[in-house]
């Protein structure tokens, strides 16, 4: 058991030095503390979004517009402002290494920055031929590999729209997502290989092909076999091409100016229980924050090599190519993070020489209990988790069996930004189960169901000044409603984000889990995070699930689904082990009423648990009903929490 808030690494004056948001304030002229940067970043915003634009020397025009105008939900960003993203995105040294690809059979191919402007240019002038233009809209069914990259910086170029899904998404849940902003132009593979097998994905392609009617043309990119591929568009909707014929002719590379908050790309929300909702972001709003971000959080750079384990369905594939944005070297990786074995990702980072390597806190905990130690590891001094909270003992194993001088960063964010709203920062140390800090530019508070704000209560995270990434609209929702019953229908004017925060008095975070999939017991409210830290750390326990079947204002079951590891039983030794663990570390309230045993635990596509929708199963909602299986990673386990029938 390790105590939270346990120091593990504490930043050396050199590192301070050489940070790179420590040589931002002195060209500020700034001097205090990290806490004092954040103030001034939230209560002077518009400076200091000015100050990222010329820090950066942003490509292109801000205008003499305000920074800012309006207040949140309406607030808008650099009005009268130009810019393009892969203009800043491709900028730099034509011979710097930009792009370094690696597939799990160990395939590889890397592209310098003029190689890669080439290729932009080349698929630019394919998409033109096709009649794509500014404001069109590029759908892509692609695993993270250069095509996808390419395609995406080709489509931003013009000031088209992209969004694209992973291959491993079922052709409805595609389609669920594409439909809505119908799309010109399709991009798609074959298929994919994962865990060592091929999976071939044609049939899918030419489903979704056909129940998009603005299609003009689908582009085919060959990772089986493209003639099979080519075979099967058959006389589908559009004209089918191949990824050669569109990047057939050489072409100079030109960048479209576009407003600041010109749609760059849409992404989605998970769509388990729902219609994916479609997000948009502009342009001028992910470069200032990603250039914020990955400069002064992730502190990268040129020189550095960055991998973020993640597929182009999830909001971390558009972070990890806003590295080009900072001029580091991106690692793009298709493939099973576990294939060969559960090191694969570790052998990566080692083989390439990442600097910054991030990924998903289930992969650290997995590695955890494999009982890893990786090595190789001299040129990684920096580690990302995100996706859930990161307990205590997964940030200790970090530092006792991976790297003891490493800046080990949790993040939490949110596809709705396309960021996160609190991190790491290298002036900061690191603390067992606490995030450092709340990012520069979120004004991030703790809020209790008056609006109030609290520091070291839990309470809902909000944000209480508008941030330039977040979304411009949600797609198809003209009158703004959506968007707005999304994230400003508790709050009057402030965002509400859906987690449970806790800010410490020395501004120091920690993430407790979805707000509304709270576990409730005789007035004791709790974030389930803290649940699953007690229960996983077990050597048995592969996973877990806990679900509070409680109403408003009536107190139900508490329920606690595991997933055994390999050769592991649920004895009545682990039961009673489980129960005093609960007892003596949350309270005898969170004692569950039953431990069940399932074969997996549900996660959506980007590894999320699934709690909101197996709790409606539990509570009658039928299992066809409670959550969407082309969203789910493992959608055949949900029926193992179903109730049995009466009898």
């Amino acid at each position: 058991m390790v105590e939270e808030g346990t120091l593990l690494w504490a930043p050396d004056p050199e590192i301070v030095r050489n940070a790179r948001i420590t040589r931002f304030m002195e060209w500020l002229g700034r001097s205090g503390d990290y806490q004092d940067m954040w103030e001034w970043s939230v209560e002077s915003s518009a400076d200091f979004w000015t100050s990222i634009w010329d820090y950066f020397e942003v490509v292109g025009d801000r205008g003499d517009g305000p920074v800012i105008s309006g207040t949140m939900p309406e607030a808008r960003w650099f009005a009268g402002a130009t810019i393009n993203y892969a203009a800043n995105a491709l900028r730099g040294n034509p011979d710097r290494l930009a792009v370094i690809f690696r597939d799990e059979a160990g395939g590889r191919r890397t592209y310098t920055l003029g190689e890669l402007r080439d290729e932009v240019g080349r698929v630019r002038a394919g998409l033109v031929r096709l009649g794509v233009g500014c404001g069109d809209r590029v759908a892509a069914y692609v695993p993270n590999i250069p095509e996808a990259l390419i395609a995406f910086l080709a489509t931003a170029s013009l000031g088209a729209i992209w969004s694209s899904c992973s291959p491993d998404f079922g052709a409805p849940s595609v389609t669920d997502r594409f439909t809505q902003i119908e799309p010109k132009v399709l991009i798609a593979v074959d298929g994919y290989r994962y865990g060592g097998k091929p999976y071939d994905r044609s049939e899918a392609v030419r489903e979704v092909a056909a129940k998009l009617p603005t299609l003009e043309a689908t582009v085919w990119i060959s990772v089986l076999d493209y003639r099979a591929a080519a075979a099967a568009s058959g006389p589908g909707r559009g004209a089918g091409l191949g990824w050669e014929e569109l990047r057939a002719e050489s072409a100079g590379l030109e960048f479209e100016p576009v407003p600041f908050d010109h749609p760059l790309w849409v992404l989605y929300s998970s769509g388990t229980t729902g219609l994916p909702k479609p997000i948009v972001h502009g342009h001028g709003g992910i470069v200032l924050e990603h250039l914020k971000s990955l400069s002064f959080h992730q502190d990268l750079g040129e020189g550095d090599v960055f991998l973020w384990y993640t597929t182009t369905g999830w909001m971390m594939w558009d972070y990890l190519i806003g590295g080009l944005l900072v001029g580091a070297t991106v690692v793009l990786y298709d493939g099973s993070a576990t294939h060969p074995g559960t090191d694969a990702l570790w052998r990566l980072t080692a083989e390439e020489g990442v600097t910054y390597f991030g990924t998903g806190a289930p992969y650290l905990l997995a590695s955890m209990k494999a009982g890893l130690k990786p090595s190789g590891l001299e040129r990684l001094r920096g580690i990302g988790s995100t996706g859930s909270p990161l307990p205590p003992e997964g940030f200790a194993w970090v530092y006792a069996d991976v790297k003891p001088d490493v800046q080990l960063g949790s993040f939490s964010g949110g596809t709705d930004v396309c960021t996160g709203f609190v991190g790491a920062v290298p002036l900061l140390p690191i603390r067992a189960g606490v995030i450092p800090c709340r990012c520069l530019g979120a004004s991030v508070e703790s809020f209790d169901p008056a609006g109030n704000s609290m520091i070291g209560e839990v309470g809902e995270l909000v944000v209480t000044r508008p941030m330039p990434s977040m979304p411009v609209m949600f797609w198809n929702d003209p009158s703004g409603d959506r968007y707005r019953e999304s994230y400003f229908a508790d709050y009057s004017g402030v965002w509400r984000h859906g987690d449970w925060i806790k800010i410490l008095p020395d501004g120091g975070c920690v993430i407790y889990g979805r707000s509304d999939s709270t576990l409730n017991r005789g007035g004791v409210r709790m974030g389930t995070s803290e649940f699953y830290r007690i229960v996983e750390r077990f050597e048995e326990i592969a996973d877990s699930l806990v679900i509070d079947t409680g109403r408003l204002g009536q107190e139900g079951r508490l329920l606690l689904y595991v997933a055994l590891a390999d050769g592991a039983t649920l004895s009545d030794a682990l039961v009673t082990r489980l129960r005093t663990a609960l007892r003596t570390e949350l309270s005898p309230r969170h004692v569950p009423d039953e431990i069940r045993t399932v074969p997996g635990i549900p996660r959506t596509l980007s590894g999320k648990k699934l709690e909101i929708p197996v709790r409606k199963i539990l509570l009658g909602t039928p299992v066809e009903q409670a959550a969407n299986p082309d969203s789910i990673a493992n959608p055949e386990v949900l029926r193992h929490f179903a109730p049995e029938p009466s009898r």
